[in-house]
């Protein structure tokens, strides 16, 4: 049974960056989709990035494109969401998630079914 851990959320000022990591245990997740996530306080979950499991295709909300970027160590089992240029938008629980074997990326949540515990993220000055 695949289990995830996200980590390296926190408070940081706008501009700021940080790097969540998404650690897996129980399986190798080589050949998992992945998708990270994200829900503030009275909003739905919203995809934030996904990559397919072969990591051909990646996807980014538009609200951060070209300020985050998904990526994937196989050989320390974790998969990264750098997250750059932060905005007080940005301000949610951050959640992995895994799908297996799916070369397309996966936009919708409710099509993994691996997720982690999520991990806060707050920018503010």
């Amino acid at each position: 049974q695949l289990q995830l851990v996200e980590s390296g959320g926190g408070l940081v000022q706008p501009g700021g960056s940080l790097r969540l990591s998404c650690a897996a245990s129980g399986d190798t997740l080589d050949g998992y989709a992945i998708g990270w996530f994200r829900q503030a306080p009275g909003k739905e979950r919203e995809g934030v990035s996904c990559t397919s499991s072969d990591d051909s295709s990646t996807y980014y909300a538009d609200s951060v494109k070209g300020r985050f970027a998904i990526s994937r160590d196989n050989a320390k089992n974790t998969v990264y969401l750098q997250m750059n240029s932060l905005e007080p938008e940005d301000t949610a629980v951050y959640y992995c998630a895994a799908t297996w074997g799916t070369t397309v990326v996966v936009t919708t949540g409710d099509e993994y079914d691996y997720w982690g515990q999520g991990t806060q993220v707050t920018v503010s000055s």
